[in-house]
């Protein structure tokens, strides 16, 4: 059995995006059971130099459409980085998961062999659309979703391992 391009990608996000909303839904019981603003955890970080939990959210939908939109070989959406409140990262996440889903399988899929090419500040990266979703697409993304995880645990937000992975 082999697996499609689409098959790795837009469901993949799709889980872990869902999954990012029940976290926030917990975040916010939680925060207010504690009777604080749940927009405390936006700036949540572990480290000076490390993104706020806030643009980790950012980063993690825009590797999705990032993604799939270069496996579709489509532009990507362009959304502006002002999400300030708990309901406007639902609403990011909840776009993110639509578009994932919006692009049919069949480009996505035609993507595998597709040459990618990724500009970073240090000089472009190449792949082939195989590589691109197996050593960089899905490690990035899946990097910063378990950093939203994780800073919204160490914030004393009952989370397990279960609520990372999702139901079943």
């Amino acid at each position: 059995m082999s697996l499609s391009t689409h098959a790795i990608s837009a469901p993949a996000f799709e889980r872990a995006l869902t999954n990012m909303l029940a976290w926030f839904d917990k975040a916010e019981a939680h925060a207010t059971t504690r009777g604080f603003d749940p927009d405390l955890y936006l700036q949540a970080r572990f480290a000076p130099d490390m993104f706020p939990l806030t643009r980790q959210v950012q980063v993690a939908t825009d590797a999705v459409k990032g993604c799939v939109s270069r496996l579709a070989g489509v532009e990507a959406p362009s959304w502006p980085d002002e999400e300030k409140t708990l309901d406007e990262l639902r609403a990011r996440i909840r776009k993110a998961i639509d578009y994932a889903m919006s692009v049919p399988a069949a480009k996505i899929d035609a993507g595998a062999e597709r040459d990618i090419s990724l500009p970073l500040p240090s000089g472009a990266i190449h792949f082939t659309g195989e590589t691109f979703i197996t050593s960089f697409a899905l490690p990035n993304f899946y990097f910063h979703a378990a950093m939203v995880y994780a800073l919204l645990r160490h914030s004393g937000v009952q989370l397990g391992k279960m609520d990372y992975l999702g139901a079943p």
